[in-house]
């Protein structure tokens, strides 16, 4: 059903998704809890600014991305004088692109979880003898785990459809950063492609609403929170 070239694409959209997904749940889980425990000076600006690549168009993430990272960006123009990489045009792009724009929705989730929890648990278990840290692992995770899963999959799920950024920051090469949504775009301007179209289309939607299911499924189990 799917050429070997549709093959490859399906494969890096995974694999991208995957790795912007794990790279994003550590950084989420911390800041959501953060967000829903702590009370710091500018915590309403924190939170926005973490929130705006979710409302802002993917596109002009991907340029404010690219001025940061580009060649002649202020972080990229140093990595590749000292250390010849680069942050543009090829798989890192990639995942920078997908973990940005995944980590907005992941923190939101994650971080109503945390909200539900009754702070009872944990300071009783600080009164108890244990560490800040322990009871963050051993009481505060737990509980907020069904949030938590909720967050990883719809941050899965909007990595592997990212679009805008990625095409900014990391173009559209066929066979480098070609991803589902960038190769369904660049069919759609191709006549007579119209089955590979679907094809992706239809893996793409596939994904999204198992997504959608796994993630309502703990939605509701962290309701019960309350």
């Amino acid at each position: 059903m799917f050429s070997q070239e549709e093959l490859s694409i399906i494969w890096l959209s995974v694999k991208v998704a995957s790795i912007s997904t794990v790279l994003t749940l550590p950084v989420a889980i911390y800041i959501s809890w953060v967000l829903a425990r702590k009370n710091i000076r500018g915590k309403s600006i924190i939170e926005a600014i973490f929130t705006l690549p979710l409302v802002a168009p993917p596109v002009v993430t991907g340029y404010l991305l690219l001025l940061l990272l580009g060649q002649n960006g202020v972080v990229g123009s140093w990595f590749y004088d000292v250390f010849g990489i680069k942050f543009v045009f090829n798989f890192a792009a990639l995942v920078i692109a997908s973990t940005v724009v995944s980590l907005p929705l992941a923190i939101r989730t994650i971080r109503s979880s945390f909200e539900l929890i009754d702070s009872g648990y944990e300071k009783a278990s600080i009164s108890l003898g244990g560490s800040k840290i322990s009871t963050f692992f051993r009481v505060s995770m737990p509980l907020a785990m069904p949030g938590i899963i909720s967050g990883f999959v719809l941050a899965f799920a909007r990595s592997l459809g990212e679009f805008g950024a990625t095409i900014t920051l990391a173009g559209n090469i066929l066979g480098e950063t070609q991803t589902i949504s960038l190769a369904i775009y660049s069919n759609m301007q191709v006549p007579g492609e119209e089955s590979a179209v679907l094809r992706l289309v239809a893996v793409s939607l596939i994904i999204s609403l198992l997504a959608m299911i796994v993630s309502e499924y703990y939605a509701k189990k962290k309701r019960y929170l309350k």
